[in-house]
């Protein structure tokens, strides 16, 4: 059966996103007449995961409205053979206002209750990932997976350090000098195992509960694996972003239509 629960971190504005999200979630940005988050849950469902879980938290009203639409769709089309379930849990409800407790951790706390002793994948809806790179992770065992990229500016981001036979030994942040071009896609196969480690950890040197010092204090343990992703993998966070991944969704349309030809 493998893992069949996926919970997508959608609480943020965006404020990179400029006037594109002031007054909506980037998750809703429209690229090519849809919303970006349509084309993520695509894959996640084209992907085999049936179990979704949306931590909403900034313009909830707008998520649930959206996703009354997404779902009718799906009604119609491509996944009349997949029995899926896909709800809404507020961030803001469950741990207070943004003020208060923030951070990548956070949706994960929220979830808690819903995953139980189950492994589940975990990523951000705000990050574009392939259909075969989210099967990748569908890997039921008894470790955490952290998602790497081979990327040409590692500086930009988290670098993933290996530690033989593919175990994580650490993740650093934006590396100054140059220390790996394997980057974190904030893309995660967690076992139960990580809720314990995100309430022992505390607020980073940003003001925020970081899900990157849970995942360090697994490393530490030997419970962390890193899985290279093979296809395409893009952080949908500024204006630019949208003509970039409009190009992309173009070229899979047009390698679509040439291997039907043949």
């Amino acid at each position: 059966m493998g893992i069949t629960k996926v919970v997508i971190s959608a609480a943020g504005q965006g404020t990179r996103m400029l006037d594109l999200s002031k007054d909506k979630s980037k998750h809703l940005i429209e690229v090519e007449k849809r919303p970006f988050l349509a084309y993520l849950l695509d894959n996640i469902l084209r992907a085999g995961y049936a179990e979704i879980i949306l931590v909403a938290g900034y313009r909830e009203d707008m998520i649930k409205e959206f996703l009354k639409k997404y779902i009718a769709t799906l009604e119609n089309h491509r996944f009349d053979d997949l029995d899926f379930d896909i709800k809404i849990v507020n961030q803001f409800d469950i741990l207070g206002s943004k003020e208060k407790e923030y951070g990548t951790a956070c949706p994960i706390k929220c979830v808690k209750n819903l995953i139980k002793n189950e492994n589940f994948i975990s990523l951000c809806g705000d990050n574009f990932y392939t259909m075969e790179d989210l099967k990748l992770m569908n890997i039921d065992d008894n470790f955490n997976y952290v998602a790497g990229i081979a990327n040409g500016h590692p500086e930009k981001f988290g670098v993933l350090i290996e530690d033989g036979e593919d175990f994580l030994d650490k993740i650093v942040e934006k590396p100054k000098e140059f220390v790996g071009n394997l980057i974190n896609t904030s893309l995660y196969k967690f076992t139960p195992e990580i809720f314990d480690k995100i309430f022992q950890i505390e607020k980073s040197s940003r003001g925020e509960y970081e899900i990157t010092d849970a995942i360090s204090l697994l490393a530490k343990e030997k419970k962390v694996k890193v899985k290279k992703l093979n296809d395409f993998w893009m952080d949908f966070g500024r204006p630019e972003d949208i003509e970039k991944l409009s190009k992309f969704l173009e070229n899979e349309i047009n390698k679509a239509v040439e291997e039907n030809i043949k």
